[in-house]
């Protein structure tokens, strides 16, 4: 089937592994209200012992945060890769490849500078299904876009 056979997703989409995001924020958000309640429930804590569990807390949930950040926004103009600290612009053409292999953590994103960009908001760790949707998702994007072409 070519990639004008198949359906392109209406831009600007943003693929991320919603899943994996729910449980990060609804632990970390779980994770800070117990932790916070002991440190007030707990009579023999002076202020300071309370200020660092509550520090500790946000801590806990500040890196559950971090990790449910990653993100892939596609729009006319090209992609924007949202990993853990970074975030990537990249120009359709930039995008040579879109690969999902089996055992792949995520997809990876090579590039015309010769590079390959690990794609972080796209990763079939809990829902696999939902990540081969997404990656082919993208790579018709890329195909159609830029000079992608199809591996994997």
């Amino acid at each position: 089937m070519t990639v004008e056979q198949q359906e392109l997703p209406a831009l600007p989409v943003t693929f991320r592994p919603t899943r994996t995001r729910a449980v990060l924020l609804s632990v970390g958000t779980v994770m800070f209200v117990v932790i916070t309640a002991v440190a007030f429930a707990l009579d023999k804590l002076g202020p300071g012992e309370r200020i660092s569990f509550v520090l500790t807390a946000l801590l806990f949930f500040g890196v559950l945060a971090l990790l449910s950040r990653p993100k892939v926004v596609a729009d006319e103009l090209g992609v924007t890769v949202v990993n853990l600290t970074r975030s990537r612009r990249l120009e359709w053409a930039e995008i040579l490849r879109v690969n999902l292999r089996p055992g792949d953590p995520w997809v990876f994103l090579d590039l015309s500078d010769g590079m390959s960009l690990p794609v972080l908001g796209i990763q079939p760790g809990v829902a696999r299904r939902h990540a081969i949707r997404d990656a082919r998702a993208l790579r018709l994007l890329a195909e159609s876009r830029g000079t992608g072409t199809d591996n994997g």
